[in-house]
């Protein structure tokens, strides 16, 4: 959870199976989706609300593409997500609601695959088999970009840098394809922080994923998902840390194939576990377009 803004409530629950799949070097994705998440928030207690809960609705557009590194693959893109809703608490004997809408801090990722995953142009990937074990490194960053109002304590936008390097396995075995993940996020300091003069810090959190998908057909497949995250202690003004962070999330992913290079997928997850953060349910719909450059 990146602090109190609403945006990234369900952002830093993830879960994204088959992340480091092979692909042809100068292939294009380009995704279209639509999600929302509803569910309960448990704040710190250095917050006085209680008894929360929001509901959240969040269109993304996503574009990536695949390039050679030394003779590797590796896939750079960017998520710009727009995001409204609401959310309610009590605060003291008083119950509260609240409606935020505007466009949330913009992702980016770029990654490798270390071993595994050659570059390989379009013809020369449909002539080799792709069955090998993969190691992959990525670095996420998430810019502060989103709508941020310092005098607010709930915010669309972190109205702070955070970075994710994460490291990567994915190993098919016959229809199966199994993927484990671990990471870790660091953040910057939001030094305007409600009412305005403050300087809330944030611990890194730590991330671990892993995923069993079965392959159907080529890019007809269904995964089963599953995260924990923990640490993340927040501080005030540098006063004491906050209780870390220990919660977990299990759910599933369908890939569909469409006519042409068109696929669909679907998502759901919800928390598993959790004691600070938020225990959110979440489904995604996201259209996805390929194409590939051709000399």
């Amino acid at each position: 959870m990146s602090g109190l803004a609403i945006a990234s409530l369900a952002a830093a629950q993830e879960l994204e199976p088959r992340a480091y799949s092979p692909s042809p070097i100068g292939t294009t994705f380009v995704v279209l989706g639509f999600g929302g998440s509803t569910g309960g928030v448990a704040f710190e207690p250095t917050i006085p609300i209680t008894n929360a809960s929001a509901t959240l609705y969040f269109p993304t557009l996503g574009l990536a593409q695949t390039f050679g590194v030394f003779g590797r693959q590796a896939l750079a893109g960017a998520l710009l997500p727009y995001v409204w809703g609401n959310a309610s608490g009590d605060v003291g004997e008083q119950r509260h609601l609240i409606t935020r809408s505007g466009l949330a801090d913009l992702r980016m990722k770029i990654s490798v695959n270390l071993h595994g995953s050659p570059a390989l142009t379009p013809k020369e990937f449909a002539a080799v088999p792709h069955h090998n074990f993969i190691l992959a490194a990525s670095l996420a960053a998430v810019a502060p970009t989103g709508q941020y109002n310092r005098r607010e304590l709930i915010n669309i936008g972190t109205n702070r840098w955070s970075l994710n390097p994460q490291l990567g396995m994915s190993y098919p075995v016959r229809k199966l394809y199994l993927d484990v993940y671990a990471g870790a996020t660091f953040f910057t300091e939001n030094k305007e922080f409600y009412p305005g003069q403050s300087t809330r810090s944030q611990d890194p959190l730590i991330a671990i994923q892993a995923h069993v998908s079965y392959t159907f057909h080529p890019r007809f497949w269904l995964a089963f998902d599953s995260t924990w995250y923990g640490g993340g202690a927040t501080s005030l003004n540098g006063g004491p840390s906050t209780q870390r962070l220990s919660n977990s999330r299990v759910g599933s992913t369908l890939s569909l194939p469409l006519a042409g290079r068109q696929s669909l997928k679907i998502e759901f997850s919800t928390g598993a576990t959790g004691r600070i953060g938020t225990s959110f349910t979440t489904a995604t719909i996201a259209w996805q377009y390929v194409f590939f450059d051709r000399p």
